[in-house]
């Protein structure tokens, strides 16, 4: 057996300052070195899963293993029980009842904002890593650095849980930062009964004397004129008093409809972040991440089934909570058999939940038409490309008849439907931007 437990503490600091993966030493604590002899490090895994993650990223442990060693060494895997180590529990002390200063947790609260988005629980990966670089940035130096900090990309990338995390940052640095996060029609209905009462002036108090202002979907406040010119005005106040604004959306601001011109301009003005949809690696570390915060026993190879068989990375938590939930019953221990039920009856009950006219308005809605338009004869472009939307997800989302498909949208006959959908199936193939905005489609109607 090994004795020299320094050996293993410093392999670990060093594959975690050359490999920046959460994934990665979340699966090396499931692991636990068994022997180092004649440069050949036996190295126990807990599953099989476990071993087959590691396999592929032998390389970069042997070189890392042949650096802390400074000698040649390899590293050979054995599946075996690993007993946890208990963490000592530790007495917190109270804090000084004279204190005038605001605590943090009470900075958070005021602020809106929700205790576990905090950049710790945020999974990194190549599809963030560029915002989450921007957002340890804001933290260092707010209102000066990446003013406004504009995030796009579709459901359930992580934009808010980003936008947020910045404010968590913000606040424990200095609880005393007065920081507001809010969605665009918290904005609105703000607005609405300020003016309604009378009292502009509260609401002016409210949101533009701040330090940090937050405002989630922004691309809601498009088309609203009263709305937008407050927010104008709004935005210009805070970066004259050198507050941080940050913005979220679905869509950069170049392709907001109905904004004006003098916001699209301000937005564009600061640092704007596509955030891509989380691939199977990031999708994994998040599903591990909501297990370690919500205290819920899984393995790495259970985690991946979830990761594989979730795309909507905003499910992800609720398919853990009701796997969970599920496996009570069974002593508490999520089995890939109880995995692969609740996510194939989710997906059932997703299905049958959906119907026609919900398709209808949410294709509508991305695109920006009168749904009345989807039935009418109207050969419009603007109108054609999102009927032929409409065409195939009925088709090949909710397996509609051609026939049926062409009644519901009022075509003549079953070949105009055939059309539609073999043109979006080959604009699918043949243009990522065009299959992103599908998908964006696809997961807000959780299909």
């Amino acid at each position: 057996m090994m004795s020299e437990l320094d050996f293993w503490d410093r392999y670990i600091q060093t594959l975690a300052k050359q490999e920046n993966s959460f994934v990665l030493m979340q699966v090396m604590t499931q692991t636990a070195p068994e022997s180092f002899e004649n440069g050949v490090l036996v190295l126990a895994c807990i599953d099989a899963g476990t071993q087959m993650l590691l396999e592929t990223r032998r390389k970069l442990l042997e070189e890392i293993l042949s650096s802390v060693t400074k000698t040649p060494a390899t590293v050979r895997f054995v599946i075996k029980a690993i007993k946890k180590k208990k963490r000592k529990q530790t007495t917190p002390q109270p804090l000084p009842l004279s204190t005038l200063v605001e605590t943090t947790v009470d900075a958070e609260k005021k602020a809106g904002l929700a205790p576990l988005t905090t950049f710790e629980n945020f999974a990194v990966s190549p599809s963030n890593q560029i915002a989450y670089a921007a957002a340890t940035a804001v933290t260092q130096n707010p209102g000066h650095v990446y003013n406004p900090l504009f995030l796009y990309g579709g459901v359930g990338v992580g934009k808010t849980h980003l936008s947020q995390a910045i404010a968590h940052q913000i606040l424990r640095n200095n609880p005393n930062k007065r920081a507001h996060f809010c969605s665009s029609e918290e904005f609105t209905n703000d607005l609405v009964e300020q003016i309604r009462e009378k009292n502009t002036g509260k609401f002016r108090k409210k949101y533009r004397d701040l330090d940090l202002l937050i405002v989630d979907d922004i691309q809601f406040i498009a088309g609203k004129n009263y709305v937008q010119e407050e927010f104008y005005h709004t935005f210009n106040s805070l970066v004259r008093a050198g507050g941080q604004i940050i913005l979220t959306s679905d869509k950069p601001p170049s392709e907001i409809k109905k904004l004006e011109d003098r916001l699209r301009s301000r937005f564009s003005g600061g640092l704007n972040i596509d955030i891509q949809s989380p691939d199977f690696e990031l999708r994994t570390a998040i599903v591990l991440i909501k297990a370690r915060s919500r205290n819920i026993e899984i393995d790495f190879e259970t985690a991946s089934l979830i990761a594989e068989k979730t795309a909507d990375a905003r499910e992800l938590e609720g398919q853990l909570l009701r796997i969970y939930t599920n496996s009570l019953s069974t002593g508490g221990n999520i089995t890939k058999e109880q995995v692969n039920e609740e996510i194939d009856r989710k997906r059932v009950k997703d299905s049958a939940r959906v119907s026609p006219q919900e398709i209808i308005r949410v294709v509508s809605s991305y695109y920006d038409i009168n749904p009345t338009l989807i039935k009418k004869p109207s050969r419009k472009e603007n109108v054609v490309l999102p009927r032929q939307v409409v065409m195939y997800l009925l088709r090949v989302n909710l397996q509609m008849k051609l026939e049926d498909i062409a009644y519901l949208l009022k075509r003549k006959d079953h070949t105009t439907v055939m059309h539609g959908v073999d043109k979006i199936t080959n604009n699918l193939l043949k243009n990522p931007q065009f299959k992103e905005g599908i998908d964006r489609i696809i997961q807000s109607l959780r299909l």
